[in-house]
């Protein structure tokens, strides 16, 4: 197993999802939600910086059928100029399949997060969107635990 910390993204349209891994790369925690638009990019620049991150896993939603469907382009797209920003840092793309209910489903049961409402139902989708890319996050750090192999697949800032 790699030694480092790691960040994981979860790139929605309108908010990313954040979570980082301990130094020693064997448990994910939520980290924050960033505002998708201007300036997302440098906030997880400096995400990185801050948390002196060894690499950046953005999720990928693979379709069933193996094709690249609109929201993994769309990632891919994301994660080739977040690559950019982040050089020498690698970025991958991780599968992020069933992510976001997999977070939706571990929330439910658990404590009220927040009031009803207009600003619950924000707070609520940030603190999904940020259990989202922990999940991502730990899903990728037990993969290569178990297989001696980091998950996904390097970005190359050239890539798209």
């Amino acid at each position: 197993m790699r030694h480092g910390v790691r960040l994981a993204v979860d790139p929605g349209d309108a908010r990313i999802g954040v979570a980082r891994s301990d130094p020693s790369g064997t448990l994910a925690t939520p980290l924050e939600t960033v505002r998708r638009g201007p300036g997302d990019l440098d906030r997880i620049a400096r995400l990185v910086l801050e948390h002196e991150a060894r690499e950046v896993i953005v999720g990928y939603p693979a379709s069933l059928s193996g094709t690249e469907g609109p929201a993994a382009r769309k990632a891919r797209s994301f994660a080739t100029a977040l690559a950019r920003v982040l050089a020498p840092v690698p970025v991958r793309l991780v599968d992020e399949r069933l992510t976001t209910v997999t977070a939706q489903q571990q929330l439910q049961g658990g404590a009220s997060l927040g009031r009803r409402g207009a600003s619950g139902g924000r707070a609520r989708r940030a603190v999904i969107d940020q259990a989202a890319a922990t999940v991502l996050l730990q899903s990728a750090l037990d993969t290569e635990r178990q297989t001696g192999q980091a998950a996904g697949n390097l970005v190359g800032v050239g890539d798209e």
